[in-house]
């Protein structure tokens, strides 16, 4: 991972969620401030629910539809989130810490203003997925398609971008310390390239970001 080739990038630190012995969710519509430990969700319709303020520590929520469902200001802890599906999620302001995403089909998701420390997102396809002045502490995205993510005003440190495809992504004022993007497997920026201060790229990755860097820095290139 990051720190390899002579570079003094730091690597991320992953989460290592150990769930114990888990309940079934005995069914019912989530509640705003609720409390839920050590249960597992399988196969829930959560669409359109209204979790606001709730705490998830060890849990497991597994092929879930969360279309539309309210989580702003959650707090998902030490749990594991495996095949979501869903438009129009809110995370808005929650915490997300040492919980493990995989393989989840999602669009529009809401997280501006959250705060994510040791997570990956391993896995699947999220569209539009809005980061905007969130933070971001020790996260990986692996293996994942990333399409029009915003990153405008986050900060990000020790994030890792592996085996990831990042469309048209949007840095506009974000802040990065130790990130690694040399192993994404696509790296398009569609805004804010100047602020990747703090990242390291590979050099094909730097020929890729030729013209994006010329045009910023009011280049004119003509063969």
């Amino acid at each position: 991972m990051g720190g390899s080739s002579g570079t003094a990038v730091k690597g991320a630190r992953r989460p290592e969620v150990r769930l114990p012995a888990l309940e079934p969710f005995g069914g019912g519509e989530l509640e705003p401030d609720g409390d839920y430990d050590g249960l597992e969700f399988r196969e829930a319709d959560l669409a359109g629910q209204d979790g606001g303020g709730a705490r998830f520590m060890d849990c497991a929520l597994t092929g879930c539809a969360l279309d539309e469902t309210g989580l702003q200001h959650a707090r998902i802890l030490d749990s594991v989130l495996t095949g979501l599906r869903g438009v129009g999620t809110n995370l808005a302001e929650a915490t997300l810490r040492d919980v493990e995403v995989v393989d989840a089909r999602l669009g529009g998701v809401q997280l501006h203003g959250a705060v994510l420390e040791r997570v990956v997102i391993r896995g699947g396809k999220i569209d539009y997925l809005n980061l905007r002045a969130a933070r971001l502490k020790d996260v990986v995205f692996e293996s994942c398609v990333l399409v029009e993510p915003d990153f405008g005003g986050a900060r990000l440190e020790r994030v890792e971008f592996v085996d990831c495809v990042l469309k048209e992504a949007d840095l506009t004022a974000a802040t990065l310390k130790d990130v690694d993007l040399r192993a994404a497997a696509e790296l398009g920026i569609a805004r804010g390239v100047d602020r990747l201060a703090g990242a390291v790229i590979s050099p094909g990755q730097l020929v890729d970001l030729a013209p994006v860097l010329a045009a910023e820095m009011g280049i004119r290139v003509e063969g």
